[in-house]
């Protein structure tokens, strides 16, 4: 089945069809009446509720697309200046009416009746600790924590630096396309391209060290103002994490050292070996090891999204999943090459009314935007899987299983990744790189993490300059204890000082990171089930996705037939199976 089609919005019966938010009186009356209006029995408050969601839903998708198109275009003032119009008029109206209709929903005397239904148990759950960290002087706070925090895709951005093309001229290239050179054969080149992408990156080291600091400063006043000792505290109540504990992160991280970070010096070891390098440094660590050229694996956004598209439709043979993409193209909602002036990174960003998510990213020919591609996929795949569900909060997932979606379709897709390689070796190259990612990938979350837990239990108190010093020596303490012993960073030391900074996470979504690492276990089982039996394998992680946040998470990961564990004996046991995978394909050719 190739048919591309178009999806239409579901009707509004409740906020009418032709609600066109110009300014918050445009939807005032509307959270009125869900405020005021008599709920006499237990389908008065479900059709309540329904009406909650459909208002809540195209409110999100307006939302959506100022953020979407502002990062598309982010040296365009209108664009910024609608998103901001939104955060600062709109948003602060939405908290607090949202924390009164939460207490609304729990104080029902006809709760009890909706609560004995799994589903209702988990948003009434994530209901009730809502109301229970809110303060109204949060409000002013948080609506300034977003314009803030916006300021960091700006600066990345813009951010560019002059190196030669193939014909010799000096060229003005966004970051991303620089970082294509770091795949180069020509060792040169590779330095070239590195030292020039960080220091331009040290340029803004003044202007991100402020931003982040500022940042700090302004979470932790909001944790003190909910009653919480710091930001990491609150940010657990506040991200629903019913499920683990800031312990269960730090055995995380000290088994990821353990069982991980051996594996990546062994890498680290037989990289310069191969490579014949006295000293292994920083822009070594990318490229073929023979000296090959960088993998192409597409030469345009539109072949990209036309063979994951073929990739799906092998995966799934009945064609379901690669049709969801068609759906997206057909409706552009694609933006996937890299250009000067769009925002750094790559999303798949849901859009609550009409159901059809958005693929953002910056590919420019690589593999590593393949994987961003199959990644932004399975995201993708889970909104369609829940776009029916009746109600946003059975729509909305945690992290943790929102990650197993995509980064589960990473694996799952690369037995199809001939699509992209019609060369055998290359698609050797491809999947051993890709695993030997993932062996990077996992101590690079560890860090991230307790470099954010470090952040947050050690707010600046004293002066800025003693404070910055400080977080420099805690993060280059952390960064060493989770990356290789190999690298040489001789005479690099301002660089790796700010290696931090590249992390868009850290400014814009804070503690939003070791759902990477939960959720790259989880799909590190996924692959195995598909692996023993591709059938149930891929209905398992289906299944698992289909149930939105309807269950919870260790529920849902047994649906999907994976535990929900992190600890160190399960991490070595699935860094053992990654890499058996690894040596396969690393073996000579019989």
């Amino acid at each position: 089945m190739t048919t591309e089609l178009t999806i239409a919005r579901p009707a509004r019966p409740f906020i009418g069809e032709d609600m066109d938010l110009k300014s918050w009186e445009d939807v005032k009356p509307l959270f009125d009446d869900l405020l005021n209006r008599p709920l006499p029995d237990a389908d008065a408050l479900r059709q309540w509720l329904h009406d909650r969601s459909e208002l809540e839903s195209y409110l999100s998708e307006n939302f959506a697309w100022r953020y979407i198109r502002m990062t598309c275009d982010t040296a365009d003032a209108g664009l910024v200046e609608r998103f901001n119009y939104f955060v600062e008029e709109i948003q602060p109206h939405l908290s607090t009416y949202g924390n009164e209709l939460d207490k609304r929903t729990v104080e029902s005397p006809f709760i009890d009746q909706l609560t004995a239904e799994p589903q209702y148990a988990v948003m009434i759950r994530g209901m009730r600790k809502a109301i229970e960290i809110f303060r109204d002087e949060n409000v002013p706070l948080q609506t300034e924590l977003q314009t803030r925090e916006r300021e960091y895709g700006a600066t990345v951005g813009a951010m560019t630096v002059t190196l030669p093309n193939e014909a010799g001229e000096p060229e003005e290239i966004t970051l991303p396309k620089a970082s294509d050179r770091l795949y180069h054969a020509d060792r040169a080149a590779r330095e070239e391209a590195w030292r020039a992408i960080w220091q331009r990156r040290n340029d803004s080291r003044e202007t991100l060290d402020t931003l982040m600091t500022d940042l700090v400063k302004l979470r932790h006043e909001v944790a003190q103002n909910a009653g919480f000792a710091n930001f990491r505290d609150y940010a657990f109540a506040a991200l629903g994490r019913f499920d683990y504990t800031p312990a269960d992160c730090f055995n995380f991280h000290e088994s990821v050292a353990e069982t991980v970070v051996p594996l990546l010096d062994k890498l680290a070891q037989e990289r310069q070996a191969a490579m014949s390098l006295d000293e292994l440094r920083p822009w070594d660590t990318k490229v073929d090891v023979e000296g090959r050229p960088a993998l192409e694996p597409f030469r345009s956004g539109e072949e990209l999204i036309d063979k994951t598209i073929q990739c799906f439709d092998k995966l799934d043979g009945a064609g379901r999943l690669a049709n969801f993409l068609r759906t997206m193209r057909a409706m552009h909602h694609l933006d996937l090459e890299s250009r000067k002036g769009k925002a750094p990174g790559g999303y798949n960003y849901p859009l609550e009314e009409i159901g059809v998510p958005f693929i953002f990213m910056n590919a420019t020919s690589s593999l590593r935007d393949l994987v961003t591609m199959v990644h932004e996929g399975g995201h993708a795949v889970h909104s369609f899987l829940t776009r029916d569900l009746p109600l946003k909060g059975f729509r909305n997932p945690p992290m943790e299983v929102a990650e197993l979606a995509s980064m589960a379709m990473e694996l799952l897709s690369m037995d199809h990744w001939d699509v992209f390689f019609d060369n055998p070796e290359e698609l050797r190259r491809a999947k051993l790189q890709h695993l030997e990612s993932i062996i990077e990938t996992l101590p690079w979350i560890a860090t991230i993490d307790k470099f954010q837990h470090w952040l947050y239990e050690n707010p600046p108190a004293g002066p800025t300059d003693e404070y910055l010093a400080e977080r420099e020596a805690n993060w280059l303490r952390i960064y060493d204890q989770f990356t290789d012993s190999v690298t040489d960073w001789s005479g690099l030391e301002r660089y790796k000082g700010i290696i931090w900074q590249r992390q868009l996470h850290l400014f814009e979504v804070p503690f939003y990171y070791i759902e990477y690492g939960i959720a790259q276990l989880g799909a590190i089982g996924v692959w195995r089930n598909y692996r023993r039996n591709p059938e149930a394998g891929l209905q398992g992680y289906l299944n698992a996705l289909s149930l939105g946040y309807k269950d919870t998470i260790p529920n849902i990961y047994a649906a999907a037939n994976v535990p929900f564990d992190f600890s160190k004996e399960h991490i070595s046991e699935l860094m053992g199976f990654v890499w058996e995978e690894i040596a396969r394909l690393s073996a000579p050719a019989a």
